[in-house]
């Protein structure tokens, strides 16, 4: 009897469970999600890597779908070398599988998307996203100085799961240059590279002769024919209508001054200093706050994805700005995580500041009242950053955020 089916796409990061299946020999069928019509109806996520199992059990994680696989060897010792033999040695095999399959995954994948040309450069992003796979890299390398793999004294789960992640970073984003500094995880990376287990998925895989980068795209300005050009001459000029002023801007100036608001923000100290001055100068008659949360946070996925959503929804609210101001953050984590903030808004309805942007009926509204220390409380939280979100009495940490000035 098959023990399963599992949907994979061809990305570095599934050669862990391409791996245990080849080597253990499990009875697993191995299939392309863009080549299985019923994978979409069966996983609604639509995520990879993902497994079917006997009687229709479901799993979905990478991590959690590699310990199922691991726990199907039928050769008790070897389950024991990949999965760990003590507690010990199991909790380390988490450990390093979780760092590689949340935060060197995400953060390889960052500058990987926007090099590719699949989601929007942001040089900041792209910058910290590279000094957080260095700050991993270091990891791996005090850790390999002394050891030849990262959690155990054998290859495990760990060894493959980080492997694969790597895998995915060396073979794009991470050049010679970034190899020649991280000799010690170079070392592990290859001795994992042509061991028995892992040597059958890198027949086609290739370290990256030159690293990728961001090609900036070429502006081209295409010349009018001549004959085109002497018939818009002749053309009459044409009386252009004035732009139709923002319906907002029929209250007035108000005499809370937004800009000298978003100036303290962006310069003194959020709690002792910002938040004080906000207090002392606004007025309720005059604005409004909003906590605002995304409708369908079980469609999001990882956290830089969540907080690039948000960016381009207050991108889409330009036309609003000089009436707004506030912070949208991102809390938990990977894969489980969601949007919500406070917003300041002129007036006191939401609708004619969100409006503008396309996408603002994917978000909810609710009106606070500062006068109630509750309400008051979740607004310098959501605009000091400082302190974890509150979701249905389960606290949940910032993991990222956007601030709408």
């Amino acid at each position: 009897m098959s023990q399963g089916t599992l949907y994979i796409s061809k990305s570095p990061r599934n050669f862990a469970s391409k791996a245990l299946i080849s080597h253990f020999k499990l009875d697993v069928k191995i299939v392309e999600k863009d080549q299985a019509s019923e994978f979409a109806s069966l996983f609604p996520l639509k995520q990879v890597p993902a497994f079917l199992g006997p009687k229709g059990f479901k799993l979905t994680e990478a991590i959690a779908i590699q310990y199922y696989l691991a726990n199907l060897i039928t050769d008790d010792k070897e389950k024991a070398r990949i999965l760990g033999s003590n507690l010990i040695e199991e909790s380390q095999i988490l450990r390093w599988s979780s760092l590689a399959n949340s935060d060197l995954c995400s953060n390889i994948a960052r500058p990987f998307l926007s090099f590719s040309g699949m989601m929007p450069y942001n040089k900041k992003d792209v910058d910290a996203a590279f000094t957080k796979v260095d700050n991993i890299a270091a990891v791996f390398d005090a850790r390999l100085r002394d050891y030849t793999f990262v959690a155990t004294e054998n290859i495990s789960l760990a060894d493959l799961h980080a492997a694969s992640a790597w895998a995915f970073g060396l073979s794009s984003i991470l050049g010679p240059e970034w190899r020649a500094k991280h000799p010690q995880l170079m070392r592990w990376f290859n001795t994992i590279a042509a061991s028995p287990i892992f040597k059958t998925q890198l027949t086609e895989f290739k370290l990256a002769e030159k690293a990728l980068t961001y090609t900036p795209p070429k502006k081209q300005k295409a010349e009018k024919p001549k004959a085109e050009k002497k018939k818009e001459e002749a053309k009459p000029a044409v009386e252009q209508k004035p732009k139709p002023k923002h319906p907002l801007e029929a209250l007035g100036r108000s005499t809370f001054v937004l800009d000298d608001w978003k100036r303290k923000y962006s310069n003194e100290d959020t709690r002792p200093v910002a938040l004080p001055w906000f207090w002392e100068h606004y007025n309720p008659e005059e604005y409004s706050i909003w906590k605002v949360g995304y409708k369908y946070n079980d469609e999001l996925t990882l956290t830089f994805m969540s907080n690039n959503l948000v960016a381009g929804f207050f991108n889409r609210l330009s036309a609003s700005t000089k009436y707004m101001f506030g912070c949208l953050v991102v809390y938990g984590e990977n894969n489980n995580n969601g949007i919500v903030g406070a917003v300041l808004v002129r007036g006191q309805d939401f609708a004619p500041a969100f409006d503008v942007a396309p996408d603002w009926e994917s978000y909810e509204y609710s009106k606070l009242d500062p006068t109630n220390e509750e309400d008051k409380e979740f607004i310098n939280n959501m605009w000091a950053w400082d302190k974890p979100v509150v979701v249905n009495c389960e606290s949940k940490e910032i993991a990222d955020g956007k601030v709408l000035k």
